[in-house]
C-alpha cells in the first residue's frame, strides 16, 4: 500500500493537451464526453441486467444479443474515457458520479418482462443516440474532428444495436402464444 497520497489531477480540472486543442474547447468537449461516458455505463448496466434476467422461448438469442450489445457499449465507454484523458481531462469513473452526470435514467432494480425491458432499452438507446449526435456537432464546431470521428463510429454501432432491438420488438414471431400451456 502506498505510504504517500498525491492527487495528480482533480476531477473537472483540464490540463493543456498535446493534441493542440485549446483548453477552453477541450473543457467543453470533455464535459460532453463525460456525459457520454456516464450514459454508456448506465446503458451498459441496464443491458447486463436484461442479459442476466431474460427468460422464455427466445432466451438464447436475446441472452447472446444483450451480452454482445453490452460489450459494444463497454468498448465505446473505453474509447470515450481514453479520449477525455487525451484531451487533458479526467474521465468520470465512480458509479454515483456517473449516475449524477448521465442524461439517461436507469430503469431500477425491478425485473420486467422482456418486451418491457427491450422497450426500456430502446428508449435509452434513442436518448443516447440523440446525445451522441449533439456531441458530434459540438466537437465539429469546436474543430475537434478526431473526437467527432470517434463519436461517429460509436454512433453507427449504437444505432445498429438499437435497430436490432426494434426487430426483436416486432410482432412477427414463430412463438405461438399458449403453445407452452
Amino acid at each position: 500500500m502506498a505510504t504517500q497520497e498525491h492527487v495528480r489531477k482533480q476531477f473537472g480540472e483540464v490540463e493543456e493537451n498535446k493534441l493542440r486543442l485549446e483548453k477552453e474547447k477541450s473543457e467543453q468537449i470533455i464535459d460532453a464526453l463525460n456525459q457520454d461516458l456516464a450514459d454508456a455505463y448506465t446503458l451498459y448496466h441496464q443491458l447486463k441486467k436484461h442479459h442476466w434476467n431474460v427468460e422464455g422461448a427466445e432466451f438464447r438469442d436475446l441472452h447472446l444479443f444483450l451480452g454482445e450489445a453490452a460489450g459494444n457499449v463497454e468498448a465505446a465507454a473505453d474509447e470515450i474515457a481514453e479520449r477525455a484523458q487525451a484531451l487533458g481531462g479526467a474521465p468520470i469513473a465512480g458509479g454515483a458520479e456517473q449516475a449524477e452526470h448521465a442524461s439517461v435514467e436507469y430503469e431500477g432494480q425491478d425485473v420486467y418482462d422482456i418486451r418491457t425491458s427491450l422497450h426500456n432499452d430502446l428508449e435509452m438507446y434513442g436518448d443516447v443516440i440523440e446525445s451522441l449526435r449533439d456531441h458530434i456537432e459540438l466537437a465539429e464546431n469546436l474543430g475537434d474532428h478526431a473526437t467527432a470521428q470517434i463519436l461517429r463510429e460509436i454512433l453507427v454501432e449504437t444505432e445498429e444495436d438499437a435497430h436490432h432491438i426494434e426487430h426483436y420488438l416486432e410482432d412477427d414471431t414463430l412463438v405461438v402464444e399458449g403453445a407452452m400451456d
